[in-house]
């Protein structure tokens, strides 16, 4: 099976004041196009900083991230904006929804970049109805429950059928019954699309459902 995204010897590091903190250390891994990945790790332990690096939002202090064989961080800014635009879903634990536009928008925002708004916004109907939600077109985030926000937010990162979804703990700020919920819709979603998923989380209950686990234990990657 064809890797869709490699990164290989992945080193992050933060400034507090005068003290280097460590963050990620020779983290290298391989997702295969189609896979489903968990990470798991404590709190601190860095895998939300990994999955930033590997999604093209965080750089790296050295090491490479390449998608299907094309380095991330070579890229002019623009056009590595314009990657994530058009390779990248993002779900994160937060939901990161937008409170002034209503939720067709927050769904057909990052689609507005490379396709007319109109066609975005059908979409956007399209993917809100997919997640159980179309009922609730028309309401803004404040107006739903965390989880049908996450529902949300599942539909904005499918929006321009990106190749590889993103999830920073997607079921972290729901209980038990809602983030199964959530979780079902998910991967049913993904699993009908062939999308590639790489998912960090704390769970081994969440991470059990993907097709591989890691651990990041102290920024190191083990098996």
């Amino acid at each position: 099976m064809d890797n869709v995204l490699v990164a290989e010897q992945i080193d992050r590091t933060y400034r507090i004041g005068k003290t280097s903190l460590n963050v990620l250390n020779k983290v290298s891994l391989n997702v295969a196009a189609g896979e489903m990945l968990a990470i798991m790790g404590q709190s601190g332990s860095g895998k939300s900083t990994l999955l930033h690096v590997l999604g093209g939002l965080d750089r790296p202090k050295s090491g490479t991230v390449s998608f299907r064989g094309q380095n991330v961080y070579s890229m002019p800014a623009r056009k590595l904006a314009q990657f994530r635009a058009e390779n990248v879903g993002y779900v994160f634990q937060s939901f990161h929804l937008l409170p002034e536009l209503d939720i067709v928008e927050n769904v057909a925002l990052p689609a507005m970049s490379i396709q007319p708004a109109r066609e975005a916004k059908i979409r956007a109907r399209e993917l809100l109805e997919e997640v159980g939600l179309g009922e609730r077109i028309g309401h803004r985030p404040q107006e739903l429950s965390g989880g049908e926000q996450q529902r949300v937010a599942i539909a904005r990162a499918l929006i321009n059928e990106p190749d590889i979804i993103f999830a920073d703990e997607p079921t972290g700020n729901l209980d038990s019954t809602t983030g199964e919920k959530v979780l079902n819709y998910l991967f049913q979603l993904l699993g009908t699309r062939r999308h590639t998923l790489v998912l960090v989380t704390h769970s081994q209950e969440v991470a059990s459902r993907c097709s591989r686990e890691l651990f990041l234990k102290d920024g190191v990657l083990v098996q």
